[in-house]
């Protein structure tokens, strides 16, 4: 987890939100994702958020599981997630790098091994949507001894008690939903957004906490500004690449998107 705390205490002392950017892999091709990875994090991104394909992405909404159902039917599989992590560190890139997925799909793979491998390839946690703290035990146990973080979330409508249970079990970052419901770009975010996540970070003390789950807009990241340790952004950037025809053109287009979201994070 060393990354990311450096990462964190970086963006601190510079005043600015760690930008968190999530990129599906294996969409549009496997082949290209370690050149994406790369682009969006010579272009700023202080985190990448790499999402592990699944049938059943229930907390994701229409761009995300396009992107899945894309990428499982091109072939990715968890095994190539990690493999193409091991790809983009062999390249040189230093950019702390969590992998995003259901529970199913790690859970055939082996909570042991696949720590074990996560950790070898060269990431630096784990997120898993449909994973609640008190149920992860093993979870949290094989993530300590790989010194992975563990990132659980807190949502609106998390009671106190629930979300004191949940930061004692995160590490690395809590995930803090900006709304209930799905993954998606949105127009507005919730007006009251800004007493929500005071809660939340009061709750967190030392926890950096990024909030994600609508954030699609430059501005929006600026009304966020001192709010949170971290944004999230991941619909709205897949939506680019999925606009965009080539290779390069992919590239070019994340690459900007990211810029013009890093520039709102300072």
């Amino acid at each position: 987890m060393e990354r990311l705390a450096k990462t964190f205490a970086a963006t601190a002392e510079r005043s600015e939100t760690a930008l968190v950017a999530y990129l599906t892999c294996g969409y549009p091709a496997g082949a290209e994702m370690a050149g994406l990875i790369t682009s969006v994090a010579d272009a700023g991104a202080d985190i990448v958020e790499l999402g592990v394909p699944f049938s059943d992405p229930m907390g994701d909404g229409p761009v995300i599981q396009h992107t899945a159902a894309h990428a499982l039917a091109a072939g990715m599989t968890l095994p190539g997630v990690i493999e193409t992590v091991r790809e983009v560190r062999e390249n040189g890139v230093d950019t702390p790098i969590v992998l995003m997925g259901y529970s199913n799909p790690f859970l055939r793979y082996g909570l042991t091994t696949l720590y074990a491998d996560v950790a070898a390839a060269g990431a630096d946690g784990l997120v898993v949507p449909d994973l609640p703290a008190y149920e992860a035990g093993d979870w949290i146990k094989c993530a300590t001894e790989s010194d992975l973080a563990q990132v659980f979330f807190a949502a609106p409508t998390s009671r106190p008690e629930r979300l004191e249970r949940t930061v004692a079990a995160s590490s690395g970052f809590l995930y803090a939903l900006a709304t209930n419901g799905v993954t998606g770009s949105r127009a507005e975010l919730n007006p009251a957004i800004g007493q929500y996540l005071d809660g939340v970070a009061a709750i967190a003390g030392t926890l950096p906490v990024c909030v994600g789950f609508g954030i699609s807009r430059p501005e929006h990241v600026r009304s966020l500004h001192g709010r949170a340790a971290g944004v999230i952004v991941g619909s709205a950037l897949m939506q680019r690449l999925d606009d965009a025809r080539t290779a390069s053109a992919r590239e070019d287009m994340a690459s900007g998107f990211i810029r013009e979201l890093k520039g709102a994070c300072r």
